[in-house]
């Protein structure tokens, strides 16, 4: 997209991630953007996202998740479905160099869950610039939408999409670390379960993929939410079973779910078939400048 700029941060513990930033006036609203598994520059909601902020005149800028920039991360480390460390350390950075920074956040699938999940850890202690949220096609509960992934023709074409991404990036990094998995079992994977176990568990802490899912789903966080939030899913979705959506009549008062009978994963396409926009990304952007706009709060 046009006008793009990179933004390398360093982070604390000797990594990078980087910030694609849609320059704005300074002092407005800021759209932060968190991507989805394995997502890129082209994402078709980065730049859907993108071009409905720049209409009313917001920044915007995606972080991306270590090694989904284009360029490896340094460290014999990736990122997960419930990594909040880098999200957390980001807002904290933004608001330390512009403290009246108004921003407004959207998670698009794992995305969603890393934003949900860190919304409910801190709770109360949410950074009062963090003023709105929305969570598109959010996997709620990770070992529930797993069974979904590794099975039939999810696992035929998705799955198998989403391992040769692993692959490609477990090869790369043992060039730099040799031992730093198990990468004979990391490529042997075909299945989330089977690469969980070998790369996600062992690297960043857990005991095994079970143990993963479970500690890294945004689900049981959901309570503790303190900010106006959206939570936007497709009862159709094929990545997500809708057994496995939150009843909206257990959430928050902040927290609104509107679950529609059709969009599929992170699709909620609308208008004529030569020009198709997303009903889900025209939503979050109203939903957030509805409360920038009023300034509410729970």
């Amino acid at each position: 997209m046009r006008g793009v700029t990179r933004e390398r941060l360093a982070t604390p513990d000797g990594d990078f991630v980087d910030l694609d930033w849609l320059p704005g006036p300074v002092g407005g609203p800021l759209l932060l953007l968190l991507h989805g598994l394995e997502g890129g520059a082209r994402s078709h909601y980065v730049a859907g996202l993108f071009g409905l902020a720049r209409a009313r005149g917001w920044r915007a800028a995606v972080l991306w998740f270590r090694s989904c920039s284009g360029e490896l991360n340094r460290l014999p480390r990736f990122y997960h479905s419930g990594d909040t460390g880098d999200l957390d350390w980001v807002v904290r950075s933004l608001i330390e160099r512009e403290p009246h920074l108004r921003v407004g956040a959207v998670g698009i699938s794992i995305g969603g869950n890393v934003l949900l999940k860190w919304l409910g850890e801190q709770g109360d202690a949410t950074p009062k610039a963090l003023a709105a949220a929305v969570a598109i096609s959010v996997p709620f509960d990770l070992a529930a939408c797993a069974r979904v992934m590794d099975q039939g023709f999810q696992k035929a074409v998705y799955t198998a999409s989403f391992m040769r991404s692993f692959h490609a990036k477990t090869r790369a990094k043992a060039r730099a670390y040799p031992g730093f998995v198990d990468v004979a079992a990391a490529l042997r994977a075909r299945t989330f379960a089977e690469y969980d176990r070998a790369v996600t568990a062992p690297l960043h802490g857990f005991a095994d993929e079970m143990d993963y899912w479970r500690r890294a789903s945004c689900r049981p966080y959901l309570a503790q939410v303190r900010r106006p939030t959206l939570l936007i899913s497709a009862v159709d979705d094929p990545f997500i079973p809708a057994s496995s959506l939150p009843d909206p009549a257990t959430l928050p008062e902040c927290v609104q779910a509107e679950f529609v009978r059709h969009g599929g994963h992170v699709g909620f396409v609308e208008g004529p078939p030569w020009r198709t926009t997303s009903w889900a990304e025209r939503r979050a952007v109203q939903f957030l400048a509805s409360v920038l706009a009023l300034g509410a709060a729970c």
